[in-house]
Parts: C-alpha cells; sequence; structure tokens
C-alpha cells in the first residue's frame, strides 16, 4: 500500500514545467555534490524524494553563500538574508494556497516567476523548489530560523572554540532539516513515533554525520585556506593550524585524525534511532550509518592523502551496501499498513539536561582523603595508555564472609577512585576490563548483581561530573537493555571531554574482536575493496571495533594472577606487564600511581638492543 498523500490541485499550465523544472535542478545538485546523501534520499517514498532534493539543496545553498569566498564577512551574511528575505516574500505571496504533489512533481500551483521575470533574483530554483515543498507539506518556515542563525554565525569567519560550541552549532544547521523530514513522513501517511531516546539519540547522530564531512572534505576546505573543526579538537593532539593549512603530515596531525574518525565512529553508531520506528525508516538510518562509517574508513585509509583528496567511497563498497537496502526499503514501504494522514506531533529537541553534570563544565578531581597528591611525572614519560584487569572482587567478598556481589559494590568504588587518580596524573587513556565473556560461567545471580553495579555507577553524577570521556568495547548480545542504554547514553554524553578516554570492556572478548576484525578484511577483499596480498598490520588494525584504540604501553593486573585472559590481545603486543596480589577492592588511586612509577623506571626498546654506554654504534 502507497502512503496517502495530499491531493494536488489543477496544476497551472504556465508554471507547472518551471516549478518540475525546479525539483530537477535541486536533485541534480544534491546527486553531483553530496551523492551519499543523495543515494539516501532515494531510500525515502519516491513522492517524497522531490521534497527531500529541494531541502537538502536549500542546505547546501544556503552554506555556499556564507562560505563564499567573495566578499567580507558582512556581505555574505547579507547575501544570505537577501535569500532567506526572497523566500519569506515568495510564500507570502501566496498567502495560505496549498497544493499536492502529482506525477510531474509536488505542487505546480506556481507563484514563482522564472528567470526573464520582474524580478532577476526569482530564478534561483532551489528557492522555488524549497517555497513549493513548504506549501505542498504545510511547513512551517520559522523552524528554519536556527539555521539562519547559525549560517550568520558562519558567515562571519569564528570558528567555533570548543566541541560543545561545535555540537550546538551544528545541531542548529542540520536538525531542523531532519525534523523536517519527520513531519514529511508524518503527512504523507507514515506512522512516526518520536520516542524521547530517538531525541537523545539524534543530536550524536548528526554530529557523526556532519564530522564525517568535514573530515572527508578536509582537503577542499584546506584549498580555500578554511577549517572548521574546533580549536579544542587542534590543541588536544598540539597541532598548530599553520601545520594543517599546508598540508603537512605530523604525528600530531595523524593523531588529529585518528581522533576525529574515532569520534566520528563512536556518534554514528546510535541503534537507538532504529528502535520502534517504520521498518522503512530503519532501513535508511541503517544504511545511512553504514555509509557514513564506510567513509569513515576510507579517510582513515588514505593517511596523508587526506589531506590532498576528498575521501570518496568506490563503487564496489557503495553498491555493497545500497543494492540490498533499496530492495529492503522498498519492501518495507509497501508492505507497512499506512494511516491516512495526521496532524504531526513532532517535538524539537531541547537542549540536553543542562542540570545533568555531564552537560555541565567538568569538575577537578577529588583529593585523595590522605592527602596525598600524584606524582609529578613528565608528560613525555607517563604511558599513553594504561590497561587494568580488576580481579579479586569475589574472593574479597569470600575473605569478609560476605556475598561475592558485595565485593563488586565496594569494587566499584576503587573504580571510581582510581578514575580520580588518572585524572590526576594526567593520563589520556585508561582501559578497565569490567566483564569479560568467559564470565558468563559465573553464578547466575552474581552478574545480575554485578550488572546493576555497573548500571548505578555509569549514571552516578560523581563520574559523569569529572572531564571523562567514556567508551564501552563490547558486545550488547545478552546484556541487560537498560545497562545497554546505560553504556551509550554515557558515551554520548561525554563525547565533548577532552582530558582522560575510560574504556570499559563489558561482555568483551579479545578473540571475538580479532574474527570481527578478520571477517570485516574477508568482506572488503570480496566487494574488491582492498587486494588481499597487501593486508597488512595497518589494514587489520584499521578493521578492529576500536581501530584507533591506543596500543597498551602498561598493563596492570590486581589479585595474584600472571595472565591477560583474553584482554585486548592486539594492543598488548609489546605492553609493559606489572602484577600485584592486592585484591581490586582494597586498590585505590595511590596503586594506580606505583604501576606507572614502576613503568617510568623500565627501558622500552621494542625489539632494539640494547645501548650499551661507552660505545658507539
Amino acid at each position: 500500500m502507497s502512503p496517502v498523500l495530499p491531493q494536488p490541485a489543477a496544476p497551472d499550465p504556465a508554471s507547472a514545467p518551471d516549478i518540475a523544472a525546479a525539483y530537477a535542478s535541486c536533485r541534480r545538485l544534491v546527486r553531483s555534490s553530496r551523492s551519499v546523501e543523495y543515494s539516501v534520499m532515494q531510500l525515502m517514498p519516491a513522492a517524497l524524494r522531490p521534497a527531500c532534493w529541494a531541502m537538502y539543496a536549500a542546505a547546501v545553498t544556503t552554506d555556499a553563500l556564507v562560505d563564499d569566498e567573495e566578499g567580507s564577512p558582512a556581505e555574505r551574511a547579507a547575501r544570505l538574508q537577501a535569500w532567506v528575505d526572497a523566500l519569506r516574500a515568495e510564500l507570502a505571496e501566496t498567502g495560505s494556497s496549498v497544493v499536492g504533489p502529482s506525477a510531474g512533481g509536488p505542487s505546480r500551483a506556481g507563484r514563482s516567476h522564472g528567470p526573464g521575470g520582474d524580478d532577476p533574483d526569482r530564478g534561483d530554483p532551489v528557492r522555488r523548489a524549497l517555497a513549493d515543498t513548504i506549501r505542498t507539506w504545510q511547513l512551517d518556515v520559522e523552524t528554519l530560523t536556527p539555521v539562519f542563525t547559525a549560517l550568520r554565525e558562519d558567515a562571519s569567519g569564528r570558528r567555533p572554540q570548543t566541541w560543545r560550541e561545535w555540537s550546538l552549532r551544528t545541531q542548529a544547521e542540520n536538525t531542523p532539516w531532519a525534523m523536517w523530514c519527520l513531519t514529511l513522513l508524518t503527512r504523507a501517511g507514515v506512522p512516526t513515533t518520536v520516542r524521547q531516546e530517538h531525541l537523545e539519540a539524534m543530536p550524536a547522530f548528526l554530529d557523526g554525520l556532519y564530522l564525517t564531512d568535514t573530515f572527508t572534505d578536509l582537503a577542499s576546505d584546506l584549498g580555500r585556506g578554511i577549517l572548521t573543526l574546533p580549536e579544542e579538537a587542534l590543541a588536544a593532539h598540539g597541532v598548530p593550524e599553520a601545520d594543517l593549512l599546508a598540508r603537512r603530515w605530523t604525528p600530531p596531525v595523524e593523531a588529529l585524525i585518528a581522533g576525529l574518525t574515532e569520534r566520528a565512529d563512536d556518534w554514528l553508531e546510535q541503534p537507538a534511532l532504529q528502535r520502534g520506528v517504520h521498518p522503512g525508516m530503519a532501513v535508511l538510518l541503517r544504511t545511512s550509518t553504514d555509509l557514513f562509517r564506510a567513509r569513515v574508513r576510507t579517510a582513515r585509509r588514505l593517511g596523508p592523502a587526506l589531506l590532498h583528496r576528498t575521501a570518496e567511497l568506490s563503487p564496489a563498497v557503495r553498491l555493497r551496501l545500497l543494492a540490498p537496502a533499496r530492495v529492503r526499503a522498498v519492501r518495507a514501504w509497501r508492505r507497512a499498513a499506512l494511516v491516512q494522514p495526521a496532524e504531526p506531533v513532532v517535538v524539537l529537541p531541547e537542549p540536553r539536561r543542562e542540570a545533568d553534570p555531564a552537560f555541565l563544565p567538568p569538575v577537578p578531581p577529588r583529593p585523595h582523603p590522605s592527602g596525598e597528591c600524584a606524582p609529578d611525572i613528565p608528560a613525555e614519560r607517563l604511558p599513553r595508555h594504561v590497561g587494568v584487569i580488576m580481579d579479586g572482587n569475589g574472593r574479597w567478598a569470600a575473605q569478609q564472609g560476605l556475598p561475592r556481589s558485595e565485593g563488586h559494590r565496594v569494587g566499584s568504588d576503587a573504580t571510581r577512585d582510581v578514575v580520580h587518580g588518572a585524572l590526576e596524573l594526567g593520563l589520556s587513556h585508561l582501559t578497565l576490563y569490567a566483564f569479560s565473556t568467559e564470565n558468563w560461567r559465573r553464578d547466575a545471580s552474581e552478574v545480575a548483581r554485578l550488572f546493576r553495579t555497573m548500571h548505578d555507577t555509569l549514571r552516578d553524577s560523581d563520574l559523569r561530573s569529572l572531564d571523562v570521556r567514556l567508551r564501552w568495547a563490547g558486545s550488547p548480545e545478552g546484556l541487560p537493555v537498560d545497562l545497554v542504554d546505560a553504556l551509550r547514553q554515557s558515551a554520548r554524553d561525554s563525547r565533548h571531554r577532552t582530558g582522560l578516554t575510560l574504556t570499559l570492556c563489558v561482555n568483551y572478548g579479545g578473540r571475538a574482536e580479532l574474527v570481527q576484525a578478520a571477517a570485516g578484511l574477508a568482506r572488503a577483499a570480496a566487494a574488491g575493496e582492498l587486494d588481499p596480498d597487501h593486508i597488512d598490520e595497518r589494514l587489520l588494525a584499521a578493521h578492529l571495533p576500536h581501530p584507533h584504540l591506543p596500543e597498551v604501553d602498561l598493563l596492570w593486573r590486581t589479585g595474584g594472577e600472571h595472565r591477560i585472559s583474553n584482554f585486548l590481545p592486539w594492543h598488548l603486543s609489546y605492553s609493559e606487564l606489572h602484577f600485584t596480589d592486592t585484591l581490586w577492592p582494597e586498590v585505590d588511586r595511590r596503586d594506580l600511581w606505583r604501576a606507572v612509577g614502576t613503568y617510568t623506571q623500565r627501558r622500552r626498546r621494542h625489539g632494539a638492543a640494547p645501548v650499551v654506554e661507552g660505545t658507539r654504534v
């Protein structure tokens, strides 16, 4: 059954060809400038595609007005305002005239003069198509006010300082268009329920889309002397702006690109957006995610070439992702039992819980009760990445005559203190082994209580208030839904933090991670994306679930055991190992400091011969 659409009025013969040509112009613009986005639009119901072309073409056009190198910032802002004023004038000229789409394109009751009319500026086909879309689908043009406000700020040339500022501007420019797409579906009779979890996931997803565009198009921006990344991103990796503008591929620039691709990967994966939505919409969202993550992988593999050319998807990759998606989308739209159009209930996302500690400026780590301070270790001597196997919770509880679950509860307090200590010390990466795939062999009641402790720790305001970016490594299979949601939401909420990156390995298995990477390489080879003879360590690492998690410099295991237990096998290849007998509930940050202290005394050669004093090479 096809969507039930507004009934078209009789077309105006003088204007119908002009409007149809306007939509065709939008289609060509989107297809030539944003081929991936165009492919996603083709997964929408056919009747909605012209409106999608018009909206996206309008977004591209208005963005180009403020990005144009000609003229001062004030002149670029004036050009944007003139475009907006002309759109409002055209809409006001027809008042409440609303007609519907027909086979030749959306509404025909043309109100715009074509080229050669009284006003030469009225010849803009993108604006004509957008105005027709607004009339046809009864859209409120005031919804676009945040878009134009953010674009005027772009025209000033002022770069965002922080990731938070960057995200707010990105969402202002993109969220209204996304919400209009939902309104289109509702107007067409597609059941569209916007849940709270959708509103929570959408900002991160849009950030991921925009960030992917930003670094895949980096070469063209650098060619115009433009940088749109927040200054915080460059500062975090010590990248001078001049190096990027000069296209110098230095170790800090390489680290910056690695960090950007890692962020984009995290932000794009928002499965909550696909829950409870129409099957056709789920296909569209899943395919969008797959396409943009493929662009991330392409950018990652380009390396230094990314500063000189755009990261384009190969035809084989696009075909592999899009061909089955088109079939699934067609079937989904045909099978669905669609309802009559109803007044849409679409709520624009409000600013996210600003009272939540995760959305306030981070607080410094809490001092240790003893008053002892972290040792002053130069940054160049610190391990970049410390991995910890937190062992001994159950044994500690047994020694105290307590249930094993009580050991996990007390162990969570030790975890908090170690995180505070890592921040005090200045570590950049800390990975904690919280639950392995082998831990399912434990008593079911103990596992259930452990998961509840994890959930409560994630929601704890103490952890959320720190300058900690939380990430999750592991599989959702078998985990409680509320724990999976808490892990993903904590990652979303903390994505703007730039201090310590804390990775929690929950339901994690190192061998499974390697199998997943091998499967990804096999799929890429089968699709013609890579030559099997050219697979090397770098390519395998790029296909790991978290490819830019740094190698572990120091592995610390508590509890008296001396094995790595399937923990980060790829990343532990050259790790320094440190084993202690202390059970995890008895650990505090000072144990972490001592472990790092032993690391600084070791000489890491990575296979090179030791240098003997007094000799020459």
